[in-house]
C-alpha cells in the first residue's frame, strides 16, 4: 500500500528532462516545471516536499485531447438530434452553407437563429406562406439545422406523417402529442396538404392547440394565403386557423419556383450532353 501511495507522487522523467536551480524537475522540451512544492503544512502531512505538476506541453496535449473528446461528443449529439428531428434525410442538406442566395427572406432565418433565446422566450412562431417551390421548406430547414448544430432539439415533420403515426398508435396519441410539444421548436411543413377528414382535422387541432398551450414556438410552411386562413370554410378549419394566426407571424415568399428553375437547368444540361 505504501509503495502505491508513493507512486502517486512520483514524476515520470524523460531523458531530456533536467533539475532546475530550485531543485524541481523541468521538462526538457518546454522548459517548464513538472513538479511543484507542497505548502509547508501539506509537506508535513504527506511526508514529501513536492508533487507532480503539468508542464506546458503536457497541459497542451491534455487540452487537445479534451477538445477532441468534446468535438466528438458534440458531433454525436448533433447526429442524434438530426436523426430524431428530421423525417427525411434530405432535410439535413437544407443549411445556410448550402443556400444558393436566391431566397430574399433568408436573412430572417439567420436572425431567427441568432435571436433564438428571444424567440423562445417570447414564443415567436412563423407562418411561411407562398406558392410551391419558393423556398419555404428550405428556409425552415436552415433554422432547424442551425439550431440542432447548437444542440437544441427541433422536430420538423408534416401532418400527413403525424396523422399516420396517430392512427398507428391510437391508445398512445396523447403521449405522442406531448412528445411533439416537448421540442423547443416544432416545424410543420406543407400545412394544408393533408386529408381534411373530420378525424384528421380534429387531430390537427389537437396538435396545434397542444403546441399553443405549451408556450413554445411553432413554424409552419403552407401554400395557403393569410386571406384563406382568415376566412375559413367551416368551424373545424376556423379553430385551427385562429390558433395558427395567433401563434405565428406571416412571412410571404414571392420568389420564382426554384424547383422549376432547377428542372429546366437539368434539362438544358441533358440536351447539351445529347448533342
Amino acid at each position: 500500500m505504501t509503495n502505491d501511495f508513493e507512486k502517486v507522487f512520483d514524476t515520470a522523467a524523460e531523458p531530456q528532462d533536467y533539475t532546475g536551480e530550485d531543485g524541481l524537475l523541468y521538462c526538457g522540451s518546454c522548459r517548464t516545471p513538472k513538479e511543484a512544492y507542497f505548502p509547508a503544512d501539506k509537506a508535513a502531512l504527506f511526508g514529501r516536499d513536492r508533487h507532480p505538476a503539468e508542464c506546458d506541453c503536457q497541459r497542451a496535449k491534455r487540452l487537445e485531447r479534451e477538445a477532441a473528446e468534446q468535438r466528438r461528443k458534440h458531433l454525436d449529439t448533433v447526429e442524434d438530434l438530426k436523426r430524431r428531428g428530421f423525417t427525411d434525410s434530405k432535410m439535413r442538406e437544407w443549411t445556410f452553407a448550402n443556400d444558393n442566395g436566391k431566397c430574399p427572406q433568408m436573412g430572417m432565418a439567420h436572425s431567427y437563429v441568432e435571436r433564438w433565446e428571444q424567440m423562445k422566450e417570447g414564443n415567436h412562431g412563423l407562418l411561411l406562406w407562398g406558392k410551391v417551390g419558393t423556398g419555404k421548406s428550405y428556409f425552415a430547414g436552415c433554422i432547424a439545422n442551425a439550431l440542432m448544430e447548437q444542440e437544441i432539439p427541433v422536430r420538423m415533420t408534416n401532418f400527413a406523417l403525424i396523422l399516420n403515426d396517430l392512427a398507428a398508435s391510437f391508445e398512445g396519441r396523447n403521449e405522442y402529442i406531448d412528445r411533439l410539444c416537448r421540442y423547443p421548436l416544432l416545424i410543420i411543413d406543407d400545412f394544408g396538404m393533408e386529408r381534411g377528414t373530420e378525424y384528421g382535422l380534429e387531430q390537427v387541432y389537437n396538435v396545434i392547440d397542444s403546441r399553443y398551450r405549451s408556450g413554445k414556438p411553432l413554424i409552419v410552411t403552407t401554400n395557403h394565403t393569410p386571406d384563406m386562413l382568415e376566412n375559413p370554410q367551416d368551424t373545424a378549419h376556423a379553430r385551427i386557423y385562429d390558433r395558427l394566426i395567433e401563434m405565428c407571424s406571416p412571412v410571404c415568399f414571392t420568389a420564382k419556383n426554384f424547383r422549376k428553375e432547377a428542372a429546366k437547368a437539368k434539362l438544358d444540361r441533358l440536351k447539351e450532353l445529347l448533342k
